[in-house]
């Protein structure tokens, strides 16, 4: 009895420093999901810098890099957005100001009005509560970086460790498990880099096509969509449908409805619902289906996050379901 009790006690203790530690690292995930994410990607130059420096100065030489990087692109998506920023709300204006001159009834002329008059407003208030939280995501870059560096020194010991958790008969299947998930995101991040790529040099040589702008345009259009297809929902629609918007604000329908097709079938969506998974599952020897519902349902459960997440786990999943089915149709128990 005293036993049992005990046993209770330590795993009530132990459930509450699970659930404070789930608490204080939950507003971190991110910035931490990223940070090893990243640490992944530049692994094998991280390995090649070995070679000639010690594990902490290869780091801090990629972070550094990062640090560099991701200032001087911040710097000029800054200005980018500040013009873009402008140019929206000029268009923005003159469409109401169009719809607010043609014929039509005084309810609908008065909603346009009060439209326009709301935009500075709106405008104001989100650069306003974007200020604010500068503190916060300045916090969320630090994790970042911290959690960046310290992936990529301690990255070899991570596999080691997780394999000293488990008793000595389970080693081989955890094992296979990791190398599942190694796997797995390896053809997610190389599938996901490739399309991009390729979509936002797509979308510069739609751009010069259809005469959306000059070139200097297609380019900050190309680098736009190359960023905005990391974010679900965003994609590089936003980019062809304000192109075709434009088109047809110049009266060229046929450029609209060009671009529009043109970025439909070859920007996205299609592309992300149809090469995205083709190259996944080739790459990860998985199920195409298996891979689209993971992205799909991943980033629905999770976030951008679970566009990577999703297809892992239910290569995981798929794991762990052969093990059953091998153990039990041997007879065997799962231990």
């Amino acid at each position: 009895m005293k036993g049992r009790t005990e046993v209770a006690i330590w795993v009530a203790v132990s459930l509450v420093i699970v659930y404070l530690s789930w608490k204080t690292i939950k507003p971190l995930v991110t910035p931490l999901f990223f940070g090893v994410l990243l640490a992944y990607i530049v692994y094998p130059l991280y390995s090649r810098l070995r070679r000639r420096f010690s594990p902490r100065e290869s780091a801090a030489i990629l972070t550094g890099t990062m640090v560099g990087l991701g200032a001087a692109f911040l710097a000029f998506l800054t200005l980018i957005s500040i013009k873009l920023v402008n140019e929206f709300y000029t268009n923005v204006r003159d469409v109401l100001l169009w719809l607010s001159s043609l014929q039509f009834s005084e309810t609908l002329q008065t909603f346009f009005g009060q439209v326009q008059a709301q935009i500075v407003p709106k405008l104001a208030d989100y650069v306003s509560s974007f200020t604010v939280s500068v503190p916060e995501y300045l916090l969320q870059l630090v994790v970042f970086l911290f959690t960046f560096y310290y992936a990529l020194i301690y990255g070899e010991r991570f596999r080691e460790f997780v394999l000293s958790l488990v008793p000595q008969n389970q080693v081989p299947l955890l094992a296979e498990i990791l190398d599942r998930a190694d796997k797995t995101l390896d053809a997610l991040v190389r599938a996901w880099l490739l399309l991009n790529v390729a979509k936002g040099f797509l979308m510069t040589i739609g751009y010069v096509i259809f005469g959306v702008g000059d070139v200097y345009t297609a380019i900050i259009a190309g680098l736009l969509t190359f960023l905005f297809s990391f974010v679900p929902l965003l994609e590089g629609w936003m980019l062809w449908v304000a192109g075709a918007i434009y088109l047809y604000m110049k009266g060229s329908l046929l450029g609209a409805l060009g671009i529009s097709i043109y970025g439909a079938v070859l920007v996205s969506p299609l592309p992300d619902y149809t090469i995205r998974p083709l190259l996944v599952a080739k790459d990860a020897e998985l199920d195409e289906t298996l891979v689209f519902i993971g992205m799909l349902g991943g980033t629905w459960a999770f976030g951008l996050k679970g566009l990577l997440l999703g297809p892992v786990i239910l290569s995981i999943a798929l794991v762990l379901l052969k093990e059953w089915k091998k153990r039990t149709s041997n007879g065997g128990a799962l231990n």
